[in-house]
């Protein structure tokens, strides 16, 4: 890393390259994309350019102030640049997106039984603080227990919207969009409908699972008009996070039901316990009765007789 002349320049791994565009674009710069780069960001004082190769150079009378604004953890610690990748630590520029923003994920999708469930929540700076300080991190990092007591705390800190799609409807649409990824992409795209009508918002964050063109055409009229962040490992972000956990929670909760209302243990995933406790099942129930406690498309259901 080196800042000179007016000239920032270091090197980054590429796979953060939404947090660098909003970086810019709380600078009001415009972006266009060169040969052999990601991005250049053209603002007032200053241009960025990101390069295929990771490098970021940053040039202009502004330089010295965008660097010690965003990159200088002495001065103002928002990003940790350790092992090159670049990950936002002050809370008032947000996770991965300036606060208030939406974060949105799933549940269910690799769970044979049970509904498939998508959530958002959306979160100020100061519900992403105290949800943070109560331990809200990706749901696959915690047990059901705990899942279940964040829960309540997430719905009193933020605003949010819940739809669980149950097995029968699940396989109802799956035959319909016959793709996972623009199955998932519809849900996304309601949950995100379904908050900006309660709750305005410029950003929304969600883990990135297909093509992005999946998901843009899936938005409607409200979706549309938002900055939309899809990127791996999006959990990371606290208000993605809270949607991880209100998904799952509400997952645990109907795969429970479904368990007691047929009599019959139903597990979480798409092992082999899976599929011995969907052989017994189907021969309490007959087959035909799984569309209505798991997803028909898996190779487990397959392997049932």
């Amino acid at each position: 890393m080196s800042t000179q002349n007016n000239t920032y320049v270091s090197k980054f791994l590429p796979v953060e390259i939404e947090k660098f565009k909003t970086v810019f674009e709380g600078e009001n710069a415009t972006f266009s994309t060169p040969q052999y780069m990601y991005f250049q960001a053209r603002g007032k004082g200053f241009t960025a350019s990101f390069y295929n190769s990771g490098k970021l150079v940053i040039q202009g009378a502004k330089t010295a102030e965008i660097v010690s604004k965003y990159f200088e953890p002495v001065q103002n610690p928002l990003f940790d640049t350790e092992n090159s990748m670049l990950a936002l630590k002050n809370q008032t520029m947000g996770d991965i997106a300036p606060y208030p923003h939406i974060g949105i994920d799933e549940s269910g999708k690799g769970d044979f039984f049970g509904p498939l469930v998508i959530a958002g929540a959306y979160l100020d700076k100061q519900g992403a603080e105290t949800l943070s300080k109560a331990g809200v991190t990706d749901s696959k990092k915690l047990d059901d227990k705990k899942i279940l007591e964040l829960e309540n705390l997430i719905k009193e800190v933020s605003t949010f919207d819940i739809i669980a799609i149950s097995p029968v409807k699940y396989n109802e649409l799956y035959t319909k969009f016959k793709n996972l990824n623009k199955l998932l992409a519809w849900g996304h795209s309601t949950v995100l409908e379904n908050l900006l009508a309660k709750k305005p918002c410029n950003i929304a964050i969600s883990d990135k699972f297909a093509d992005e063109r999946v998901i843009q055409s899936a938005l409607k009229e409200r979706g549309k008009s938002i900055q939309l962040i899809q990127q791996t490992k999006a959990e990371a972000d606290t208000a993605v996070a809270a949607a991880s956990i209100l998904a799952r929670a509400e997952f645990v909760k109907r795969i429970s039901s479904l368990s007691k209302e047929y009599g019959i243990n139903l597990p979480k995933g798409a092992s082999n316990l899976v599929l011995e406790q969907g052989q017994k099942f189907a021969e309490k129930y007959g087959r035909g009765e799984l569309k209505n406690v798991a997803k028909l498309h898996f190779k487990t259901y397959s392997g049932i007789v």
